[in-house]
């Protein structure tokens, strides 16, 4: 498998976690607004259980949103070529973890391979930004050396 079609496999299975999630969103996010609509006419101003529901569906509702803007921008790195150096929309592997530099979406699987999708916020994305294989990064008093960027 060539470093684009490796690289291109990630994303993917970055994505495919990413539409999992949004779906679950999207389903209890319709669930709570039936339940809205089931408990019948609003017959009190303070209705508690009206409004947990309304909630309930406010917060899944942005749960999907985030996960399709996930989505979006993950989509967008599939365009791109494989890195030399470690920058946003890169594979890097290290001889400790294997990052995704794109989203803040965490852990994933690639076929029985471990992944991180980390966002560029996170201290070891800052780390890792601009470097290239064979140099080292330092987190939490542990060194890293950089194996491969795709």
């Amino acid at each position: 498998m060539t470093r684009e079609e490796k690289r291109q496999q990630v994303i993917c299975s970055c994505i495919e976690q990413q539409e999992h999630i949004a779906s679950i969103a999207k389903q209890e996010m319709d669930s709570a607004q039936q339940q809205s609509n089931d408990y019948g006419a609003n017959v009190d101003r303070y209705d508690s259980y009206r409004t947990k529901m309304m909630r309930s569906r406010d917060m899944y509702a942005r749960q999907y949103s985030n996960a399709l803007a996930g989505i979006r921008s993950l989509q967008d790195l599939l365009k791109l070529p494989p890195f030399d150096t470690a920058e946003h929309g890169a594979v890097v592997v290290t001889d400790r973890q294997k990052f995704l530099l794109s989203i803040g979406a965490g852990k994933f699987m690639v076929g029985n391979e471990v992944y991180f999708a980390i966002s560029a916020q996170t201290p070891i994305y800052i780390a890792l930004k601009g470097k290239r294989v064979g140099e080292t990064i330092t987190i939490n008093g542990q060194t890293q050396t950089v194996m491969e960027v795709m």
